[in-house]
């Protein structure tokens, strides 16, 4: 998995004004807890973006002026509500030796059976959650779709591997082919069509014949 380098500066004040300065100074109040005790820090706003702005995960180191370093994950975010602007980070401290969960992203592999065929893919889920050592988790996991036909649904367990555990039930579905309605639409009767040898209702038998 790839790592990101944060650069941050210790919060010796960590009050509502000591915030609201920290906001307006273009900075991001952050705090990075699992380590002992919770470390508060500020950092740039743009050195988020390529962290947060994307659908890969990432691990993140975190250089604090002074010289200390920190491998971390990101735990939780909050965004204004209105300019979507961040307003607080929290990171997880992680180790080499200990495992964390983490959501992975959801990659698909080659072209559904049930596609070819008129059906379309459906995902339930986007992302895995799973356990691990930090350097046995991916950035991506990759679930092969082939030999999905119409009807058929993939479950978590086809993207089992030794390197993680799953957090999900055996019966979770991934993604699933269904019918396109445009499909179903080709396959159904006109309304106004009479199949052979009927009758409109309201017709006797020899109404119908003339």
């Amino acid at each position: 998995m790839k790592s990101l380098t944060i650069n941050g500066s210790k919060r010796e004040s960590v009050g509502k004004k000591a915030t609201k300065a920290v906001r307006n100074a273009g900075k991001v109040p952050c705090v990075l807890y699992g380590g002992g005790k919770p470390l508060h820090f500020v950092a740039e706003d743009a050195a988020f973006k390529p962290l947060v702005y994307t659908a890969d995960v990432h691990t993140v180191v975190l250089e604090i002026e002074g010289g200390e370093k920190f491998n971390a994950v990101l735990q939780d975010i909050q965004f204004h509500p209105v300019s979507d602007r961040i307003l607080h980070v929290d990171f997880y401290q992680i180790f080499d030796d200990k495992e964390i969960i983490m959501q992975i992203p959801i990659h698909t592999k080659g072209v559904a059976r049930g596609v070819k065929n008129g059906g379309v893919l459906r995902y339930n889920l986007r992302r895995l959650k799973v356990k691990g050592l930090p350097g046995n988790l991916p950035e991506f996991i990759i679930a092969d779709v082939t030999n999905l036909k119409i009807g058929n649904k993939l479950y978590v367990t086809a993207a089992e591997d030794k390197a993680f555990v799953i957090q999900h039930p055996d019966n979770t579905v991934i993604c699933q082919v269904k019918t396109s309605r445009n499909l179903i639409a080709d396959l159904e009767p006109e309304e106004d069509e009479v199949e052979a040898g009927d009758v409109p209702a309201g017709e006797s038998e020899e109404e119908g014949k003339e």
